[in-house]
């Protein structure tokens, strides 16, 4: 057992980062009655948080899925902050959805092993780096967990709750508990890269680019193969633009990196769409256009035949 008193009734919680998947965090925590701090280096990007979390809520109540009530009583329970201060160190557990950087990463379990009050738990919505590296930039390793969260939050189910090589065995119960009061499915997975869902999923979607680079097939007839042949809702190329391509960059550098092994390795058209800043959905262009506002799509024209 270990040695120190964990804290067990979380009310208060706090998300680091604000993007897609910060936001969507923070929704779901507000939305299950938990006070919630989000936390951002830019004000812009909070404000915009709050937009979406808000268009997310009404979207819910018009489809009757919970009352106009339940959305401003959610959307009450959201403090946004710019500094990690005294609301950060009362929170019960922190929820980092930052970039997926490593070093990033480590600079805020740093930040937040310093404030952060003892008996906090620290969870990283890390989609591949190690959680036993994370937690070792701390003195509460026992204390700090995966909490990897689907896009979009608030209507996917999953969450996988990865173990460090030093999580308590309590630590991973309690998050399992929490996960699954949110309305999620927890499935507890070991810390390896990428843990199960992008050790399974990155080498597909890079494997659908490799096919377009070879000139298999194009764009959509690949992602149509797969989505009516394999019944995906959608293919692995709009899923790649979906998640950002520099994420699924990243998350294939580390799989390599953790394995050693050359059939993690990008394809060189993924590496030069980054390069070239074209990022999918969050660039408005990666292997299919996307204005905002609209949700029909084309082929980039890069790709068009």
């Amino acid at each position: 057992m270990p040695e120190f008193k964990i804290v067990t009734q979380m009310k208060n919680i706090a998300v680091i980062g604000s993007g897609s998947m910060g936001n969507g965090i923070a929704h779901v925590f507000a939305l299950s009655g938990h006070s919630v701090l989000l936390i951002d280096v830019n004000q812009t990007a909070l404000d915009k948080a709050l937009a979406t979390i808000a268009k997310n809520l009404t979207r819910q109540v018009e489809k009757g899925g919970i009352s106009e009530e339940q959305k401003q009583t959610a959307l009450s329970n959201i403090t946004v902050s710019t500094e990690y201060g005294s609301q950060l160190a009362a929170c019960d557990l922190v929820v980092e959805a930052a970039t997926e950087n490593p070093d990033i990463k480590f600079s805020i379990f740093r930040k937040l092993d310093e404030i952060c009050k003892p008996e906090a738990i620290l969870a990283s919505n890390t989609s591949s780096i190690s959680i036993t590296k994370i937690a070792a930039q701390t003195k509460r390793p026992a204390q700090v967990i995966g909490m990897h969260f689907m896009n979009p939050v608030p209507v996917m189910k999953l969450v996988e709750v990865i173990r460090g090589y030093a999580t308590s065995n309590e630590v991973c119960e309690i998050i399992m508990k929490k996960s699954a009061e949110l309305g999620k499915i927890p499935v507890e997975v070991n810390d390896y890269p990428g843990f199960v869902a992008n050790k399974i999923l990155m080498p597909m979607i890079n494997e659908a680019i490799i096919t377009l680079h070879e000139g298999v097939a194009g764009v959509e007839e690949i992602d149509t193969v797969m989505k009516l042949g394999m019944a995906h809702p959608m293919g692995p190329l709009q899923l790649a633009d979906f998640i950002g391509l520099d994420v699924c960059l990243a998350i294939l550098q580390v799989l390599q990196n953790g394995f050693g092994n050359p059939k993690y390795a990008p394809s060189p058209l993924l590496v030069n769409m980054v390069t070239a800043g074209k990022l999918g959905v969050k660039t408005g262009e990666g292997f299919y256009t996307y204005t905002p506002g609209s949700k029909e799509t084309k082929v980039a024209p890069f790709f068009q035949k």
